[in-house]
């Protein structure tokens, strides 16, 4: 039988996750050490649960700050951790309670694997911010089975069917696993601020993230300006969306913009002006916040004061949300620019991360796991 889908008993037969799945992943056993190979076990499918053969999975920046523990103040890592949040995959099995999915099926999972299901926010599909703490897809207390979760660097994972979203079949499944975190990162604050067809939308930064705001902006029929430090982009840029690319350290073009936009989504995850980009909203436009630099910024009170202007931030979608996202990239064919490379070479890339070498995410084809 397989490694990946092999059941193992427990010591206690009486538990309600007696039978274990045997799980082979790549995983930091330290703040300094290199990921490698490691083995564990998953909980066998409750009535409820989808089991998935991982196919893909994504690279996020956040997988490296918790690999590192560079997140130890507000959430420390527990080793050994498996990372990943951007998982596509096949179901290989389903609970006797599952009515959305059967074997074979394409399904992904993003950030979040439980929530509480009973606060407000669950209640209004939005799990992301669960009052009482969503579970995260890895190094996030395991309600179910005890311990830390482990997230997709692995060859499968077994989740809550609430927590498990359709893949369409039109899509590359490659292209699709960002999607899962950068692309419903930037999808839902377009689609909250309700970002439409007539409207000024300013895109702050082209990696990951950007590039995805990019793209649904357009998508939305807004008229999309990225902003960034690197001019070298504005070909590249105008190929994902872009009608505009303004050099943000040019003060001459960020005035010929003073209080003409609708929307900024600022994707920057570095240290950078946001009073710069404040004065560029028009009456009652807003800027959201979804990347985060270490130290905070200073806003000038009468940036905001002056024009009725709303600095904000979101984090990702719900799953109703997500769910909707995906379908809308099938209708308009949208996926991530990937770099695809084998489990092996995952530490090359997190060090080609930092540097920014990548256009625009990394994602992990699982298949070269079984030769680890």
């Amino acid at each position: 039988m397989d490694q990946a889908t092999q059941v193992v008993p427990s010591t206690s037969d009486s538990s309600p996750t007696a039978r274990t799945i045997a799980a082979r992943a790549y995983a930091a056993k330290g703040a300094a050490s290199p990921l490698g190979p490691f083995s564990f076990t998953r909980r066998s499918p409750r009535p409820q649960d989808v089991q998935i053969e991982i196919l893909y999975c994504g690279v996020c920046h956040s997988d490296l700050h918790q690999a590192r523990d560079e997140w130890k103040s507000v959430l420390p890592t527990v080793y050994p951790c498996v990372p990943g949040h951007e998982i596509v995959g096949r179901v290989v099995k389903v609970g006797s309670a599952v009515k959305k999915f059967k074997e074979g099926d394409l399904a992904a999972v993003g950030c979040m694997v439980d929530s509480c299901g009973e606060c407000s926010s669950c209640q209004a599909g939005e799990e992301q911010y669960c009052l009482n703490f969503a579970t995260y897809t890895y190094n996030a207390p395991d309600k179910v089975s005890g311990g830390v979760t482990y997230g997709g660097y692995s060859d499968g994972i077994v989740v809550d069917e609430k927590f498990v979203l359709r893949v369409p079949k039109s899509l590359d499944l490659a292209g699709v696993a960002p999607l899962l975190c950068a692309g419903i990162t930037t999808y839902s604050p377009l689609r909250h601020w309700k970002v439409a067809k007539g409207q000024k939308v300013g895109i702050v930064g082209l990696g990951g993230l950007g590039h995805m705001g990019l793209k649904f902006a357009h998508a939305f029929g807004a008229h999309t300006v990225l902003f960034t430090t690197s001019p070298h982009k504005a070909a590249d840029a105008r190929r994902l969306g872009a009608d505009e690319v303004v050099a943000s350290r040019d003060p001459d073009e960020m005035r010929k913009h003073a209080s003409s936009f609708d929307f900024i989504l600022d994707t920057a995850p570095v240290e950078h002006d946001l009073n710069a980009y404040l004065a560029l909203l028009k009456l009652n436009g807003t800027m959201t916040l979804v990347g985060a630099p270490e130290k905070p910024a200073p806003v000038a009170a009468f940036n905001l004061i002056m024009g009725r202007r709303s600095l904000a931030g979101s984090g990702i979608g719900g799953i109703r949300e997500t769910q909707e996202m995906l379908d809308f990239c099938a209708q308009h064919g949208i996926t991530s620019d990937i770099e695809t490379i084998p489990i092996q070479k995952i530490n090359e890339a997190y060090v080609r991360l930092l540097k920014g070498d990548v256009k625009y995410r990394f994602v992990i084809d699982m298949a070269s796991l079984k030769a680890a």
